[in-house]
């Protein structure tokens, strides 16, 4: 038996393309998942023209459904139960999934949202817990207007920090103080007083800005590099009072921040914003949105939106 998904494909215009594969078979420790939506990250599109995943493999990070199969161990949710996963090959029809990849989604919360919520909901919740995000903390959020950068912008306002979000135009910017955000500005240049924490996304001069930007015993999470663009630093840049650049990747075995993270939707406290939806049959369209800046939040696929 096959399952439909979407898979790297090097003759495809954007090496992405649907195809076949193995239906998957849940293995000691896994659960068997029918997904019904999926979204769509930067990581992605990375991944099929890098060779990171090989041609043939599905795609995929993020998504959410109901189980079919719960694990013959008897860990994890049960058969029937809605989760939302951080695993894998999850532009499919059907995924396995370690039990450690799963959070059940509450009551409340659709599985669109939920599925909006794992890879940029993570590398939010994740940098700014490393970086020691408090209450009175003045934090930067670059590229504030994507993914991760509209959930760390909530989270930080959440933890009571004073946020200034950073994007690449006055349009990029709405909503955002509607999300907690008490500065909104156009790049970095009108930031005039030295911030405890950035959340940077855009990689490139920002990053060299940002910084440059960053108060002593500071924290810089380096968690995306949208521009694309080489950071030069200047000469000394890295010769001052300590304060420090992390790189950051996101972990899998995520079941605990995954339900955080459902359980702060469904407080209300986190909204996933999806800007773009629709049918996985047209995923080269929110892909040419993605990679235009045309998407401010999540873009999410309706792989089985009648189940």
């Amino acid at each position: 038996m096959s399952t439909r998904a979407l898979i790297v494909d090097p003759s495809a215009p954007t090496s992405i393309g649907f195809g076949e594969i193995a239906t998957p078979v849940a293995g000691p420790g896994q659960l068997l998942v029918e997904v019904r939506h999926a979204s769509l990250n930067y990581a992605d599109l990375n991944n099929a023209l890098s060779g990171r995943v090989p041609a043939g493999a599905p795609l995929g990070l993020d998504a959410a459904g109901v189980v079919l199969q719960g694990a013959a161990d008897g860990s994890g949710p049960a058969a029937g139960t809605r989760v939302v996963l951080f695993a894998y090959g999850a532009f499919a029809e059907r995924v396995a999934v370690d039990v450690s990849a799963v959070a059940e989604v509450p009551a409340g919360v659709g599985l669109a949202e939920a599925a909006a919520l794992p890879t940029a909901g993570l590398a939010a919740l994740r940098s700014l817990r490393s970086a020691g995000i408090a209450p009175g903390k003045r934090v930067l959020v670059t590229g504030a207007s994507g993914g991760v950068g509209r959930y760390a912008v909530r989270l930080a306002a959440h933890a009571g920090a004073h946020v200034i979000a950073s994007v690449g135009s006055p349009t990029r910017g709405d909503g955002l103080v509607g999300v907690g955000a008490d500065e909104v500005v156009v790049g970095l240049d009108d930031i005039k007083e030295p911030v405890d924490i950035v959340v940077e996304t855009v990689g490139g001069p920002h990053l060299v800005t940002a910084w440059e930007l960053l108060a002593p015993g500071g924290s810089l999470q380096s968690v995306g590099w949208t521009s694309g663009e080489p950071a030069v630093f200047p000469p000394y840049a890295t010769v001052g009072p300590p304060k420090t650049l992390t790189s950051y990747v996101n972990e899998f075995a995520a079941a605990n921040d995954l339900a955080e993270l459902v359980r702060l939707v469904a407080e209300g406290t986190l909204v996933p914003e999806i800007s773009w939806r629709g049918s996985w049959e047209r995923f080269a369209e929110a892909a040419d949105a993605l990679r235009g800046r045309r998407v401010a939040g999540k873009a999410v696929f309706d792989v089985k939106p009648h189940a």
